[in-house]
């Protein structure tokens, strides 16, 4: 056996495997001999088929598959003794279209195209400089905080007349093109909440209305979220887009108002414990760090974005294109050329951030253990309990087998060992660069590009 490969370029290369039967008989009378044992034929007992029967029945289909597996292995064998950094899979090369006999004496020469990853250097280091922002809340963002608190534990009233912000609880019946109700149309009884209608006008004329009151309603032009529209008609989300006509008429049958808690001691105990808080003063300051302790995540999404986006820009190299789009469509049969084509820029740049990120691992001597993988299956289950059952306190026994059971699937396994990776990458580089910390109001950080 004879196996190379030549570059075509700085990122394409050909491999080439050249076999004699010398090569791959033993291995296919191998195979045909654990088939003979294992078949069941008729006329003949099990396990006692003749290897030369098999041969003559299966054997062009065996050999197949034996030179398959036999060219697999040693192209993976000689991609790892080489060294060879590349990307995707081997796949054969189109034009190489020899005609062979299949009779187990022919010399075999088969040609797989490679593309090879890019050479660069590591865009970061220690005078590479990054803001690291400390993001303060502004008094809007404050005190729409402060008035969601109190409205959590405030009370339901049912004033004469709306107002905005206020909850219409009514009957809303379908009506037809010409304004009438509409025969067999929709009819439900849901709340339209005020605070969720986005068009002004709409909005206007939903102020002021008593009960038994009636208007006409446009659903959706009133409501921008499909998930509103489809809960207060009552139809399932998927049903909206083909509606028919959106208005409707609404008879109101009541105003609910959720009146704001008033701020004493017992509001003050109910959220942050007995005597932790004492006055709006502390109130308002505790509210302000619970806020800004949210907002550290958000800082560090955007640090991590920015060295993403640093990377991708210092990195400038070029890909074997042509061989990864001919690759993601041999390993996607189902993808579409102009899905392929519209994800295919995405696609690059993640897989240049990929190859940074390895290469900082591989240059650094970073590595992940299974122990940190466990680690953080068991912080993700935890959080999951937390949102979806708030009170149930699983013991670390517990979580420890939830995660173990979690990692025994290869695809979730394969993504919490990602992640783990990134983060890893993430503290690395924060301990490289220089970092300068820069205060800002939430609302300026939103506006930040």
């Amino acid at each position: 056996m004879n196996i190379s490969h030549q570059n075509i370029d700085e990122i394409n290369a050909v491999i080439r495997v050249d076999l004699s039967p010398e090569d791959y008989n033993p291995q296919v009378d191998k195979a045909i001999k654990e088939q003979a044992k294992k078949a069941k034929l008729p006329g003949f007992r099990a396990g006692m088929v003749p290897a030369s029967h098999i041969r003559r029945t299966y054997g062009k289909a065996i050999l197949f598959d034996e030179i398959n597996r036999l060219v697999s292995d040693k192209i993976n064998q000689y991609i790892s003794e080489n060294k060879l950094d590349i990307l995707g899979q081997p796949l054969p090369k189109e034009d190489d279209k020899s005609d062979y006999n299949w009779d187990f004496n022919d010399a075999f020469s088969f040609n797989y195209e490679i593309g090879l990853a890019p050479q660069f250097e590591i865009p970061f280091n220690e005078k590479s400089k990054f803001p690291e922002y400390v993001i303060k809340a502004d008094e809007e963002t404050l005190e729409a905080r402060i008035k969601n608190l109190r409205r959590s534990y405030g009370k339901m009233t049912n004033p004469e007349v709306s107002e905005d912000g206020d909850v219409l609880y009514g009957e809303l019946k379908q009506l037809d093109f010409d304004g009438n109700e509409l025969e067999g149309g929709i009819v439900n009884t849901a709340s339209v909440r005020t605070d969720l209608v986005e068009d002004k006008k709409i909005k206007k004329t939903l102020i002021g209305l008593k009960k038994d009151d009636e208007l006409t309603l446009d659903v959706k032009k009133a409501f921008k979220n499909e998930s509103d529209i489809a809960r207060i008609v009552g139809i399932k989300e998927e049903e909206v887009e083909s509606l028919g006509n959106t208005t409707f008429k609404l008879t109101v049958k009541n105003v609910n108002r959720l009146e704001e808690a008033e701020l004493t001691q017992e509001f003050y105990d109910k959220l942050f414990g007995e005597g932790v808080v004492k006055t709006e003063a502390e109130f308002k300051e505790k509210v302000r760090e619970e806020v800004e302790s949210m907002f550290v995540q958000n800082a560090t999404q955007r640090l991590q974005n920015d060295l993403y986006l640093k990377g991708l820009e210092a990195v400038k190299v070029d890909f074997p294109e042509a061989f990864l789009k001919r690759w993601l469509k041999a390993t996607n049969p189902e993808i579409k050329e102009d899905e392929l084509e519209e994800g295919f820029a995405d696609f690059v740049k993640n897989l240049k951030w990929t190859l940074i990120e390895n290469r900082i691992i591989t240059q650094n001597g970073l590595e992940v253990k299974y122990e940190e993988v466990l680690a953080l299956a068991k912080e993700r289950i935890a959080a999951q309990i937390k949102l979806y059952s708030p009170g149930q306190e699983p013991t670390d026994q517990q979580l420890a087998q939830y995660a173990v059971q979690l990692l025994s699937e290869k695809e979730q396994a394969n993504r919490l060992f990602e992640e783990m990776k990134a983060l890893k990458v993430f503290d690395y580089l924060k301990g490289l660069v220089k970092l300068e910390k820069k205060e800002i109001e939430y609302n300026k950080f939103l506006e930040l590009k």
